[in-house]
């Protein structure tokens, strides 16, 4: 028996040590980050974005690289694909690997705000990007003007289909800029309502911004109105795009008017063929740019520089936060020279390829 028990302690004190050991090689590692960062001198920045799956996150991931290279400090880039839980759990990594400034563009805008504590805590400020992290001591906001793309997106669409019935197609309801675009489309919309001009026959959200539902929610549009309708107001490209293939299927593509947004190049595509009405424009390398100006200014320690920066607030249910707002711009097929070809935003073999040689506006 006691030659058991000796053997027991024997193996209770040799996973003691081991879990000892485990438990210091991890604390080990946290100190080897935070020293690395501290040896080689650098700013290190943590991005975090909700999900690369649409071209303009691809795009200004690569920006933000590009602006880190140019200004000699480290970004830290995190995606969670969607999963608003898995991005919380990467910001809270990234914190603990050692950042001196959280950007973030949040996948879900309410259960984001928990990681902004976690933040405060390790001392780092958190700048929400063009998405609003909600429900907490949010230090800045840096978005385009939301409720105006919005108000573009509907106008394009009344000024051409003053009358007649809409399909009303929302953003993702988990996204706080969702819900600032709804507000801009009702300024434009709703006097026409009450006035009886335009009719809504459907208005639903499209989670997570899918083409998916989008294209299932049209279809359903246009089965309770029997096809008769004049317009699709999207909040997005994406959601356009599932829109027009609905249309398409109804040979009504290019015959009924559809907004859009981000002037992403399938949307800017469908702008120069017929098919959708318009996009936003919203010039991507600004926004980034600003973003990473008021971020490294914040590493720096330079707070007068970050306010210098702001021109608006944005209330996140707990506080006005200090907000940077970027300008945004109707894209049309009678614009699309002067804007998105010359901004170089779109290549414009690219955005014509679907359209023939002989239509192809003059350089």
């Amino acid at each position: 028996m006691k030659k058991n028990l000796s053997i027991l302690s024997s193996i209770f004190l040799a996973s003691s040590v081991l879990m000892a050991g485990c438990i210091k090689s991890e604390e080990d590692m946290a100190a080897s980050n935070k020293a690395t960062k501290e040896d080689d001198g650098k700013t290190v920045i943590g991005f975090s974005v909700g999900t690369t799956k649409e071209e303009r996150w691809q795009r200004e991931v690569e920006m933000a690289k590009d602006f880190a290279k140019k200004n000699d400090f480290d970004l830290m880039v995190q995606s969670a694909e969607e999963d608003a839980s898995k991005q919380v759990k990467q910001v809270e990594d990234m914190i603990t690997k050692g950042i001196d400034v959280l950007l973030i563009s949040a996948q879900d805008s309410e259960s984001a705000g928990t990681v902004i504590d976690v933040a405060h805590e390790a001392g780092v400020p958190v700048i929400a990007y063009d998405r609003l992290v909600r429900n907490g001591d949010l230090d800045y906001y840096v978005t385009f003007d939301t409720f105006k793309v919005g108000q573009l997106q509907a106008q394009s669409l009344v000024e051409k289909y003053p009358k007649g019935k809409y399909i009303w197609l929302l953003g993702g309801p988990e996204d706080f800029n969702a819900h600032l675009i709804k507000k801009g489309h009702e300024s434009i919309l709703n006097p026409l309502i009450k006035k009886g001009d335009i009719k809504i026959v459907a208005q639903q959200w499209a989670k997570g911004w899918s083409p998916e539902e989008a294209l299932k929610h049209t279809e359903n549009g246009l089965t309770a109105a029997d096809n008769d309708v004049v317009a699709v107001l999207a909040s997005n490209d994406g959601t356009a795009g599932g829109a027009v293939q609905a249309l398409a299927a109804q040979g009504l593509a290019g015959k009924v008017g559809v907004s859009g947004q981000d002037a992403a190049l399938e949307g800017v595509q469908r702008v120069a063929e017929g098919t959708q009405t318009s996009t936003v424009y919203k010039p991507l390398k600004e926004l980034n740019t600003v973003a990473m100006k008021l971020a490294l200014s914040l590493a720096e320690g330079d707070e007068e520089a970050a306010k210098a920066k702001v021109n608006g607030k944005t209330d996140n249910g707990t506080k006005e936060v200090p907000s940077v707002l970027i300008d945004v711009q109707t894209i049309t097929k009678e614009n699309m020279m002067d804007t998105i070809i010359k901004d170089e935003f779109h290549k414009m073999d690219d955005v014509y390829k679907n359209v023939p040689k002989s239509e192809w506006p003059k350089q």
